[in-house]
């Protein structure tokens, strides 16, 4: 299991690097043209949550790998449960029923992270 937990980690971190850098990084109007949901919010706000997702992502990987501090990596596994919350509230909100189960899935493997890192697969 804690090989299964890793490749998740893994794979959680790498999605969640790519999100948040798009965000952090790329201009408003270009974001609006894949992300309509960038309307509803400020830039600042939509760089904030890249600047999380990011942080989520270093989160799940570097307090593990480096054995320091890694009671971080579920820590930062809960932040992107929450994350993911937001998101599907935004998107069942704007009636964009088509995301929300990318969402769901994200959710669910940093649920499962989070449990078996705060549980039976601590590091």
């Amino acid at each position: 299991m804690n090989v299964a937990l890793w490749i998740i980690q893994i794979v959680l971190a790498a999605a969640f690097l790519i999100a948040g850098t798009t965000k952090v990084l790329t201009p408003r109007e270009k974001l609006r043209e894949r992300m309509a949901w960038v309307d509803d919010f400020s830039q600042t706000s939509v760089r904030l949550i890249g600047t999380a997702e990011i942080l989520g992502a270093v989160g799940l990987i570097l307090p593990a790998a480096a054995g320091i501090a890694p009671i971080l990596t579920p820590i930062a596994a809960v932040g992107l449960v929450i994350i993911m919350i937001g998101a599907a509230i935004t998107h069942v909100r704007r009636k964009e029923p088509a995301i929300v189960p990318v969402n769901i899935v994200l959710l669910v493997l940093a649920v499962i992270v989070a449990w078996g890192r705060f549980g039976p697969y601590q590091l």
